[in-house]
């Protein structure tokens, strides 16, 4: 017989940070026995992941949303490609002051994150919660001026979104990314006063894996998407998140 001496392949991952290792571990682990070696390449930016798998330097990675995905992939002709879905982290509405939006005053201040995405996630966020209303076209990045009704004249204050956990002392409300509030000790599940619907509008928002569109096929690859998208890793992420993020392929499919 023939004797195979080492059939394993590497896969190099782009992740950003540290955040999302431990449930890659999970999925790592298992896919030692199916003899796939998954090597972190980590990146401290959300730039770097898709111009390193353009030019070939990773061969897939999982650490940006659907949309911020897309929007490179067309405005660089990059052909890259989504081979499966991961999570998704809630944005939520914060504060110190107070325990129930209705309570929010009038005139209250937000605090709301000023990168224009997530901003028009945050109007939509305040819509969906009743606060405000928005032009009907104005789509996944309403802006202020697309605020048509504002019945508690509520004050925007716009800050890095790496600041709004840090805005809750001066503001009466924040608008707060998943990973932010984890990182000030806020548990998105128990702490928010409102926290995003997790339903299909939500789609954008979708964190995924993505490969160069040539390797949409490759096996090996498949074998990754499968390994992740598991009762395993669900599990692992709530075990890691505790609702910051939640896994994303039950509610919107494996794709």
């Amino acid at each position: 017989e023939m004797c195979i001496r080492d059939r394993t392949k590497t896969v190099r991952l782009g992740l950003v940070g540290t955040d999302s290792q431990p449930v890659w571990d999970s999925v790592r682990a298992r896919l030692k026995k199916e003899h796939i070696n998954i090597k972190y390449v980590t990146f401290n930016d959300y730039v770097q992941p898709d111009v390193a798998l353009k030019v070939g330097k990773i061969d897939m990675h999982s650490c940006l949303t659907r949309y911020y995905f897309d929007s490179y992939n067309k405005n660089q002709h990059a052909h890259l490609i989504s081979i499966g879905n991961t999570v998704i982290s809630p944005l939520g509405i914060y504060s110190k002051k107070y325990k129930h939006l209705k309570d929010l005053p009038d005139g209250a201040t937000i605090a709301i994150p000023n990168e224009p995405t997530t901003l028009g996630r945050g109007l939509n966020l305040l819509r969906s919660a009743g606060l405000i209303k928005v032009k009907g076209n104005s789509g996944i990045k309403p802006s202020l001026n697309d605020i048509t009704a504002n019945p508690k004249n509520l004050k925007f204050k716009e800050v890095d979104p790496a600041e709004t956990a840090r805005a809750l002392s001066s503001v009466d409300a924040s608008i707060i990314n998943g990973n932010y509030a984890v990182a000030a000790n806020l548990q998105p599940k128990k702490d928010s006063l409102y926290l995003e619907p997790v339903n299909k509008k939500a789609k954008p928002y979708v964190n995924i894996i993505a490969v160069q569109a040539k390797d949409k096929n490759n096996p090996t690859y498949k074998k990754v998407v499968d390994a992740y998208q598991t009762e395993a890793t669900k599990q692992a992420i709530q075990k890691t998140y505790k609702g910051s993020q939640v896994a994303a392929w039950p509610i919107f499919g494996r794709n």
